[in-house]
């Protein structure tokens, strides 16, 4: 399904938004060329658009010509709609984007000047409902390679960013109890719409259909997956259910490889680190967000040999950034912390299932949401079928087998 240009998406319109975001009248667009800003099957819940944009502005007695990049990215208005609207995703993403996250960052302040996202540029929560942000490509950022997920200099960049992105939202909810008021549902939460839960039961049932062809497993796995698809959703809602009595930060609630982006020194090694797609935060465990990522954005090599590296990574700066920001929460222990990752298990469970096959997916093969949403409970996932998927599911299904993680 090909990403259209909106019809007010135009070289006028995007006059208005530089000239409030720079808060100059005297810029004057003259030309924009507008592309997808996403390959097809890499972004599900909204049209995204890349505009380069040539302006001038006045400066002095005399005017200079500029080139600009910006993302737009719009509510979609096919059948993902009632979904995306249903789930307040871009209402989170807009509140997030214009105001939570500045806030955060103005207390990281002075030891930590990195962005931790994009600068919000313009918001309209009317329809057409879309947020217009700069594009961090023309400043060096792009994705990793999603098939064959982040390495360990990627992954240990992306827990230290996630551990600063969870103590200033500790920091702003001491300072503003109702700062994060807004943010309580994440991708699984028992008030959603059905179709959600038809959506993920469904996944499951696929999964467990092809597990069958699958020689290397136990046949009990199969069996014991087909009994976890009619149940899946609510275990997923129980399992990453608010508890007030918890450590609690603000989630990005959907940390996977292409919501992180990445900037390279001359040796293409990574050194700086950005989140986009805010679109799911709220409040809960910050072990959601590990075992999500763990789940889904990790290479095989580093799920297998550095899983515990990455925790005490994480672990170490949240610890150090809470003391700098002076925060009255008392910092989880370790011991806690691997506790807490334990308890909540199933969250890379539900990843590593629902979502790592779509994020792996064979070149060639792309989900397309917009179709997925017509399938209803039957649903077979493409993704299922990969080699690389089940390479790496085949190791970690026994594994969770024997965590009894996969018992109704």
């Amino acid at each position: 399904m090909a990403v259209e240009q909106p019809d007010w998406l135009d070289a006028y319109y995007v006059q208005k938004v530089l000239r409030k975001a720079e808060v100059d009248e005297s810029i004057e667009v003259f030309g924009i060329t507008v592309k997808p800003a996403t390959a097809k099957g890499d972004n599900y819940t909204s049209d995204m658009h890349r505009v380069s944009v040539e302006f001038s502005r006045g400066q002095k007695d005399r005017r200079i010509q500029e080139t600009r990049s910006i993302i737009v990215k719009v509510a979609p208005q096919d059948l993902r709609e009632k979904l995306v609207e249903s789930i307040g995703i871009f209402d989170i993403e807009l509140s997030m984007m214009s105001t939570t996250l500045p806030k955060m960052q103005e207390i990281l302040g002075t030891f930590f000047t990195e962005p931790l996202g994009a600068r919000c540029l313009y918001h309209q929560i009317e329809k057409p409902t879309h947020i217009v942000i700069e594009d961090l490509t023309p400043k060096g950022f792009k994705m990793a390679h999603r098939r064959l997920g982040l390495d360990l200099s990627h992954s240990v960049l992306v827990v230290r960013n996630l551990a600063r992105f969870h103590a200033s939202s500790i920091a702003l909810r001491e300072k503003d109890l109702k700062a994060i008021d807004k943010y309580k549902k994440g991708i699984f939460h028992k008030d959603h719409p059905i179709e959600m839960r038809k959506l993920i039961n469904a996944n499951v049932r696929s999964l467990a259909k092809e597990t069958t062809n699958w020689s290397e497993l136990n046949p009990r796995i199969p069996e014991k997956l087909l009994k976890l698809s009619d149940v899946m959703y609510e275990k997923a809602c129980e399992v990453t259910l608010y508890r007030e009595d918890d450590f609690n930060v603000l989630n990005h609630g959907d940390l996977w490889v292409n919501n992180v982006m990445f900037r390279y020194d001359n040796d293409q090694k990574p050194v700086d680190h950005m989140f986009v797609d805010f679109q799911l935060c709220h409040w809960g465990s910050p072990t959601e967000d590990l075992l999500y990522f763990f789940g889904t954005s990790l290479s095989d090599d580093v799920r297998v040999q550095h899983r515990d590296l990455l925790i005490r990574e994480y672990h170490a700066t949240l610890t150090t950034t809470i003391s700098k920001l002076k925060c009255k929460t008392e910092p989880l222990s370790f011991e806690n912390l691997q506790a807490l990752l334990e308890r909540r298990a199933f969250c890379e469970v539900i990843a590593s299932v629902t979502i790592l096959a779509g994020v792996v997916l064979e070149e060639g093969e792309e989900l397309d949401f917009a179709e997925i949403m017509k399938v209803g409970e039957e649903y077979e996932n493409p993704g299922y079928r990969g080699k690389n998927y089940r390479k790496i599911m085949t190791r970690l299904l026994p594994l969770y087998d024997s965590m009894g993680l996969l018992d109704m």
